[in-house]
């Protein structure tokens, strides 16, 4: 596991490599590239070789949904979806409401 930072170099004699992100320090959204530089045993090097990685929000928002369990006939009362969340790293932006009729 490693924690990359830009333009920084991680040597390792391994050929495999676990980009370390959480969380509280993640890559943000968009495309990112990584470089492979070789060298041999000879002290050669390599041509770098690069790979782009695009991180997306790929998880699905959460609706929350409140509202008053009784309310007075002929009363009107509010729904409210402000403690819907997107986990993913993005942001609700829009809220659709649909009535589904009587139970």
């Amino acid at each position: 596991m490693a924690e990359f930072a830009i333009n920084t170099d991680i040597v390792t004699n391994e050929p495999t490599i676990e980009v370390t992100l959480s969380a509280a320090a993640p890559l943000p959204l968009g495309r990112h590239r990584f470089r492979l530089i070789v060298l041999d045993d000879a002290g050669n090097k390599s041509v770098g070789d690069e790979v782009e990685v695009l991180v997306a929000d790929q998880e699905n928002p959460t609706a929350v949904l409140a509202a008053p369990k009784i309310v007075s006939f002929g009363k009107s009362f509010p729904l409210d979806g402000s403690r819907s969340f997107d986990v993913g790293g993005g942001k609700v932006t829009q809220y659709v409401w649909t009535y589904l009729g009587l139970l």
